[in-house]
């Protein structure tokens, strides 16, 4: 899937939560860090009404009454699930009058110089955007929170890359409010869009959860050779402890046998059970590490690997009919003082719906294999490694 995604960033989550308070009717006192708010009684939300005070960051030393307002907060994650569970669909429509069109990216990595570009719009198209939230975290340590969309044309199924961009970008916190349509596509297709997506986000996804359970996995390999060494100083401990017991029951068991004193030799014989007693216990306990140090220490090793073993949860947030047009885009091009045109399929919001091929060696032009020049055709920047 395309890389287009969303990091949760505190800023993003301050505009975020501001506005859908706003959009209940609340009213909000900033006083630096801390956010007093007022929810109306009448708002049709799941949160509490009344009054309430937000940090905006991880304070830890806050007062139990007031909620944290950051990234990984119980609270944020409650405000996008009520979100979304507010209005879990709609229809946007993509005007192409509104839409600046996008030049291809051969042509933003070449030398030719693109004059005029032009849209024509020929039919209307559908496509459907699914918004999922990916939460990727251990138990430990670990926690990372991404908005990832994937968008595909209903008719064809195609992938629309771009499409994934440009929504993402009109739906950001900063941009302004789209106007939304109830959805028109049945219900059966959403479900077999998103069960034909997920494992597309999730394999999109792949790559950040690798990183991070590198991360954990380190941590883990720590926090075991901190375990080991804990251990190993603790036999050297107990084996230091046991010399001293055994030599002291030698000692005792020396002068029970050369004294005479009847109350003595019973004092000593009942120290001496008392420090064989310790010493057997001692014994078993070296015993019992020693054999945990030679299997590895299987029962902590598990122990700590669940605690840093990573969960992957992709849920979908919001599903959006996206309205957009079909058709072509004329391209103006000049070459020093050879000029040319090049029409395109094209569609508002998708960019560039066909690819281009060298007229000289037939490879696809792209990003990196950019247009060299139009001087006797179209020719790609790799055609003197052919």
């Amino acid at each position: 899937m395309t890389d287009a995604a969303v990091s949760i960033t505190q800023s993003a989550v301050e505009q975020f939560t501001e506005q859908y308070l706003y959009s209940l009717g609340s009213t909000i006192e900033k006083h630096g860090e801390k956010w007093d708010v007022t929810v109306p009684e009448q708002a049709k939300t799941e949160i509490s009404s009344g009054h309430l005070v937000l940090f905006c960051g991880d304070g830890a030393d806050v007062d139990e009454n007031v909620r944290q307002l950051h990234p990984e907060s119980s609270f944020f994650q409650e405000l996008i699930t009520k979100a979304s569970k507010r209005q879990p669909t709609g229809k946007i429509v993509l005007a192409s009058e509104e839409t600046q069109i996008e030049i291809p990216s051969w042509l933003q990595e070449s030398n030719i110089s693109v004059n005029d570009a032009t849209f024509t719009p020929y039919y209307d198209r559908s496509a459907i955007a699914i918004l999922y939230r990916i939460s990727i975290e251990t138990v430990s340590e670990y926690q990372t929170e991404l908005l990832r969309v994937a968008a595909l044309d209903i008719r064809s199924m195609e992938r629309l890359p771009k499409l994934e961009e440009t929504f993402l970008e009109s739906t950001l916190p900063t941009e302004l409010d789209i106007e939304s349509q109830p959805i028109d596509i049945e219900r059966s297709t959403v479900d077999d869009l998103i069960a034909q997506t997920c494992e597309q986000i999730v394999a999109g996804v792949q790559p950040k959860v690798d990183e991070i359970h590198q991360e954990a996995s380190r941590a883990a390999d720590a926090e075991t050779e901190e375990y080991r060494q804990m251990q190993q100083q603790r036999v050297e401990e107990l084996e230091e402890r046991e010399t001293r017991l055994s030599n002291r029951i030698e000692d005792l068991s020396g002068a029970i046998r050369q004294n005479s004193d009847e109350g003595d030799r019973v004092e000593a014989l009942q120290k001496r059970k008392e420090l064989k007693s310790e010493h057997e216990d001692v014994d078993s306990e070296l015993d019992r590490l020693r054999h945990q140090r030679e299997q590895g220490y299987p029962e902590k090793q598990e122990e700590i690997r669940e605690r840093h073993a990573l969960e992957v949860v992709v849920s979908p947030l919001t599903v959006t009919q996206v309205e957009y047009e079909r058709g072509e885009i004329e391209v103006g091009l000049e070459d020093g003082k050879m000029a040319r045109s090049l029409t395109l399929g094209y569609g508002n919001g998708v960019g560039i719906t066909e690819e281009l091929e060298c007229e000289f060696c037939n490879q696809t032009l792209g990003e990196h294999n950019p247009l060299r020049s139009i001087k006797e055709g179209i020719q790609c920047a790799d055609c003197d490694l052919i």
